[in-house]
């Protein structure tokens, strides 16, 4: 059996705790920087249907060109995005002949914000993903191949063959074998499902086979959907019909998916077998609320923090590695999760190896900014949980959501934490191990034991959260 207990620390050992960790920072590189994986520009085009094959209008759908997406994003704090124009009859050539273009500009006018190529891909059998494409000399003829084989809205005529669940894995053995692998993350999982856990476009057993099939490029979902400025009014007064995220059906939870939120749920039931399976945030940015959109600036409420240096590369890296955490309304802008064992530690995306009846210290430090965030509120953490579920290997049924062995095991308040230099820190012992586990932590402003759901009309600068990926303990 397990023994969970929390610490009493005294100030030196925060001290000596806080000294590690700024030491470890300093040897490094690395930060956290703030991104997101989902915005559209005005290559995301309506269509003219009149004429055959339909003829692509600019700006029909999403209206920014992508140089002020970058520019808003680099203002909201990003440090990286991704472009993500989704598709239609023939917009393989769109992206290629005019998108790609833009972006290089973008590139150039905006330098300091890593930009990468990429689509919201039209997924067969599945609702909408993120693809993001490896910044190469060829990353527009790879993106190309991608959308013009696979994409199911790309044909001319229509053909639903090219929408099923098969032709998903088939595009996904494709991407596999790519020098460089793109990254696919399931955007707004479950905004067409009908209740809790009766989904609709995306379903479990539809998200293995992609992680089986190819499980360095399909790595995640977003946790946390855009177009959650869908309550507010352009003037910012919220709309009593307005639903956060655009979830029409069932509604989000603490302004996170369903797959997410539900401790003991979908996300855990992934975990629990031991996969790379990786929760992200986003705008889905098409238009401004403030101009009659459903959605938010990039960064301007959600943000997706990633542990790398500031290259492609390495940030593309941090992302199929899952060191990743995400954040609303800028409740926190660093968090660290670093579980140790003797001289040996591993933090968020990292697995830590131990022997068996050995513990381990769980050292959680947290950075709540004394400063206004985009809604000039200052959103101050109430309360942290810590999550832990065992790893068991493979599911049976591969339509598994549930996980019996995942749970809060402590739940923390300013009453538990001390505050050293610029961050809030927390100390706990997971004793006398014998199998493999996951840890992962989240905190809110709120005072919700778990996120309820988001009634319509919420403004959602008032319910915030965060969310970090898991740390994974291997007991040999």
């Amino acid at each position: 059996m397990l023994h969970h207990s929390v610490s009493v620390l005294t100030v030196s050992l925060l001290m000596l705790i806080s000294s590690s960790l700024t030491m470890a920072q300093d040897t490094e590189t690395a930060a956290w920087i703030a991104g997101d994986h989902h915005i559209h520009s005005r290559f995301s085009v309506g269509w003219n249907r009149d004429q055959e094959p339909p003829a692509p209008i600019l700006a029909g759908d999403a209206i920014y060109p992508t140089p002020m997406n970058a520019l808003m994003a680099r203002h909201f704090g990003l440090g990286w995005m991704v472009t993500t124009d989704h598709g239609g009859p023939n917009h393989s050539q769109v992206n290629l002949e005019t998108a790609y273009p833009e972006l290089l500009q973008s590139r150039n006018v905006v330098p300091d914000v890593i930009q990468f190529y990429g689509m919201e891909f039209d997924t067969p059998g599945a609702d909408h993903s993120s693809l993001i494409i490896p910044h190469t000399h060829d990353e527009a003829e790879r993106l190309f191949s991608i959308e013009s084989r696979f994409a199911k809205r790309e044909p001319w005529p229509a053909n639903m063959d090219w929408d099923t669940e098969p032709r998903m894995l088939e595009a996904l053995r494709f991407m596999r074998e790519f020098p460089a692998k793109p990254i696919v993350i399931a955007n707004h999982p479950s905004r067409s499902a009908s209740g809790e856990r009766e989904y609709g476009a995306d379903d479990p057993a539809e998200l293995r086979a992609w992680n089986n099939t190819a499980p360095e490029v399909a790595v995640g979902m977003a946790g946390a959907p855009g177009h959650q400025a869908g309550t507010l009014n352009p003037d910012g007064s919220l709309d009593p019909d307005g639903a956060r995220g655009g979830y029409g059906r069932h509604p989000t939870m603490g302004g996170f998916d369903q797959m997410t939120a539900i401790v003991g749920g979908f996300w855990d039931s992934m975990l629990a077998e031991g996969r790379n399976w990786w929760i992200t945030a986003n705008s889905d940015s098409h238009v401004h609320y403030s101009e009659g959109g459903s959605d938010f600036w990039p960064g301007e409420y959600s943000k997706t923090y990633v542990w790398a240096d500031k290259n492609h590369d390495a940030i593309l890296d941090g992302i199929r590695s899952g060191r990743i955490f995400v954040t609303t309304g800028d409740l926190i802008s660093e968090l660290y999760v670093n579980v140790s064992s003797s001289e040996q530690q591993a933090r968020i995306g990292g697995d830590l190896e131990i022997e068996s009846g050995n513990s381990v210290t769980i050292n959680i430090s947290f950075l709540d900014p004394d400063s206004l965030n985009h809604n000039n509120d200052n959103p101050q953490v109430e309360r942290v949980d810590l999550i832990v579920g065992t790893i068991h290997g493979v599911a049976d049924d591969p339509s598994m959501d549930t996980h019996a062995h995942a749970g809060v095991v402590a739940r923390f308040t300013a009453a538990d934490w001390i505050t050293e230099g610029d961050y809030k820190v927390i100390q706990y012992q997971l004793e006398n191990l014998t199998g493999d586990q996951y840890v992962r932590v989240r905190g809110t402003d709120g005072s919700e034991l778990e996120p309820a759901l988001d009634p319509r009309g919420e403004d959602p600068w008032s319910d915030l959260w965060f969310y970090s990926n898991p740390v994974r303990i291997l007991v040999q």
